[in-house]
């Protein structure tokens, strides 16, 4: 049953019966999934090449609590605050265990046990703690370390490098010890107790992580610490529809692991290990794709979190920067200049995908990756990425790969790329996938406009593939077909050509972009990956049939399983779960597909269109050069308010807005602190002193 109050608490009286839908905490650095046995850490892989995945790691806090009178379970996760609470009623006493990674201080996990007296009997209550840790891992060679301040601590290196030669991941973990049981004395009406595990490189981090644990236990400060900074989160980002509940806790639930996925605002360690599809509570040896990052993360995950948090897109950028010299290898190791982005990622940046042709052939992933980075500049104006950031190398080095890779045909007077598998997997070794050249042809064409700006000598080759590089389409059906020799009606596993028009931009015709939706959406796998229908969605909003777009959308419900709104990516069940790409893509088409928001060079451009059951939206936080927005659409009205900046705001480039409406052309500046209403229709938000026009868009 769901907390008939608040949206933000999931509860139930019953755990899932399958433990893989089981609530994952996370923090950006350490992941577990509720009771669980093992937990994982960011960055910390084992295995090499096609056997790394993430290394297990025993967790102490594997705990469940009992008792011997007869008792009323509760379960509850609170998204507000990252934390899951087990509640033990009884007519004695009423227990609560409750667990979270603590959201500021990323190397700390805690349990928290509180012990409320009911009634006036006086008499000791005591509380089972039932433990299933073993400080052992098949990852890592764990040995005993002197204990540190009452706590255990184990020390050990993964088994085998992610490339040979190279250095193994150091691990240490200090945890506090927990007793087979805690005792509510006969004088106390309440007592608390608090355990920590701490989790980091070298004994010097994890002893002082350790220490600052115990100092925030002592002042009271470790919940509240770990809470303030959830609700710092929530302050950047809130998307709310009014009408459907069963929409809003999907969309409070996708967010809520998003987030969680992620470094804290205040992260300044730079050693941020990317998402993966499960996220860092999964990804074990032969589980959820090894805990490997794919362009799930870029182009499925990204889009929702940039448009909120420039820090944290920030971040997955960095990761790919750190990947730089891993992708130079893999590029001269398929025999072409430049940068290729591994398939599938870990550490180094070298393939690690265990099948060598999804690697050799599914190259849109630099494509993916560089989109990342020009909706990221789009969105910031933010060129110190590109420079001492070192973004500029990725770009320009993407661009470099993709003018080696193709090939001049002289009959078509076009360049081609050859022997390629598009996103679409269940075909590879064509020739000309659609997503795969238009990915390229936007890619070449960012590094031109980037070098531009940064004043360097771009090569002519850039332009030139650019310009004509192949989009294939069929004249007579007035469609694209996913790569040469498609045949029309032939089934597809997964949104593919139909992501030209979003979230890729390709200019199409209203005529063009219904005839590829109309094409792919009845032969696309009913059973294929979850971030599918959301694509489609967006489509048919883009058409103003949002109607026909909500259906698609319901289908998305069917991959949240159990009350913790948990998602797997097949509706059945199967495949990954934590499912972050699905829960990205369903976002996305929300976030994007009914606000119209598009990321332009020059303007964030907008076209709402609600649903029938969705009598307003409300998504605050937006954020645009530098500025937060708070809007609130209607189905005929709607309404943007330009937060005020607070007083300790970094020093980000804030520029004037502007809203400039489509239909009547009419400029409205955008003034701190004070609301406008318009009419619902299409519009974009740029500069106060721009002179250009974001149409067509």
């Amino acid at each position: 049953m769901a907390s008939e109050s608040d949206l933000y608490i999931f509860t139930t009286d019953s755990l899932p019966t399958d433990p893989r839908f089981l609530p994952p905490l996370a923090n950006g650095l350490l992941g577990w999934r509720v009771y669980n046995t093992i937990m994982h850490m960011g960055g910390v892989y084992n295995g090499q090449g096609g056997h790394c995945h993430r290394a297990d790691i025993p967790c102490p806090l594997s705990v469940t609590i009992e008792i011997e009178d007869p008792a009323q379970h509760t379960y509850s996760l609170d998204t507000h605050t990252g934390i899951f609470s087990h509640t033990l009623n009884t007519a004695r006493v009423t227990a609560t265990q409750s667990f979270y990674a603590h959201r500021f201080y990323p190397n700390l996990m805690v349990m928290e046990l509180l012990l409320v007296r009911q009634g006036a009997l006086e008499e000791p209550i005591t509380v089972k703690l039932v433990s299933s840790f073993t400080p052992e891992s098949k990852d890592i060679d764990f040995r005993s370390a002197p204990d540190y301040k009452n706590g255990r601590h184990i020390q050990g290196q993964t088994t085998t490098a992610e490339v040979p030669g190279g250095s193994r991941s150091s691990v240490h973990l200090i945890w506090s010890i927990i007793p087979p049981s805690v005792t509510l004395l006969p004088e106390q009406s309440e007592s608390r107790w608090g355990f920590i595990l701490v989790l980091g490189d070298s004994a010097r981090s994890v002893e002082a992580n350790f220490d600052e644990g115990l100092s925030l236990m002592a002042d009271g400060n470790l919940r509240p610490s770990h809470r303030d900074a959830w609700t710092e989160l929530w302050l950047e980002s809130k998307v709310e529809p009014t009408g459907s509940e069963k929409l809003s806790k999907a969309l409070i639930g996708c967010m809520f692991y998003l987030l969680s996925a992620f470094p804290s605002l205040h992260d300044v360690s730079n050693s941020f290990g990317g998402v993966s599809p499960g996220g860092l509570s999964n990804g074990g040896n032969g589980q959820d794709y090894w805990g490997h990052v794919f362009w799930d993360q870029d182009i499925w995950m990204y889009p929702a979190i940039a448009l909120f948090y420039p820090k944290l897109a920030r971040s997955v950028l960095n990761y790919r920067v750190r990947t730089i010299d891993g992708a130079k290898d893999n590029a001269q190791k398929q025999g072409y200049k430049g940068l290729k982005f591994p398939w599938e990622s870990a550490v180094s940046g070298r393939e690690v995908c265990p099948e060598d042709i999804y690697g050799q052939q599914e190259i849109h992933i630099n494509g993916d990756v560089t989109l990342a980075f020009q909706h990221y500049l789009y969105l910031t104006q933010d060129l110190s990425m590109f420079t001492e950031g070192h973004g500029s190398e990725v770009i320009w080095g993407v661009a470099d790969y993709w003018v080696s890779r193709v090939t001049w045909n002289p009959n078509e007077q076009s360049y081609h790329i050859l022997g390629v598998m598009p996103p679409d997997e269940y075909y590879y070794n064509v020739n000309n996938s659609v997503y795969t050249n238009t990915v390229a042809k936007f890619s070449l064409q960012f590094a031109v406009e980037l070098a531009e700006l940064l004043q360097y000598p771009a090569p002519e080759e850039w332009h030139e593939v650019a310009e004509r590089i192949k989009i294939p389409f069929d004249q007579e059906s007035k469609y694209h077909p996913e790569y040469d020799g498609y045949i029309k009606g032939h089934p597809v596993k997964q949104a593919d050509t139909v992501m030209l028009g979003y979230p890729l931009g390709l200019p199409m015709s209203p005529e063009v972009r219904r005839n590829d939706l109309e094409a792919y959406e009845p032969v696309t796998d009913p059973h294929g990956p979850a971030m599918t229908w959301g694509m489609f969605a967006v489509g048919w909003l883009e058409l103003g049939e949002a109607k026909k777009a909500q259906q698609l959308l319901q289908k998305c419900f069917n991959n949240i399983q159990g009350p913790f709104q948990v998602w797997s990516e097949s509706s059945d069940g199967s495949g990954a779960v934590n499912f972050l790409t699905g829960m990205g893509g369903f976002l996305q088409a929300v976030i994007f597909g009914y606000t119209g928001f598009r990321v332009q060079k020059e303007c964030l451009a907008f076209s709402p269109l609600l649903p029938d059951d969705i009598s307003e939206l409300c998504i605050r936080g937006v954020s645009y050069l530098g500025n937060k927005m708070d809007w609130l659409l209607r189905s005929n009205e709607v309404c943007i308010i330009l937060r005020k900046q607070a007083s300790n705001t970094e020093d980000a480039k804030v520029c004037a807005l502007q809203v400039v409406l489509k239909t009547s052309g009419a400029k409205i500046p955008l003034i701190p602190g004070q609301p406008i209403t318009f009419p619902r229709g299409a519009g974009y938000i740029c500069q106060l002193n721009s002179t250009f026009s974001c149409w067509p868009f």
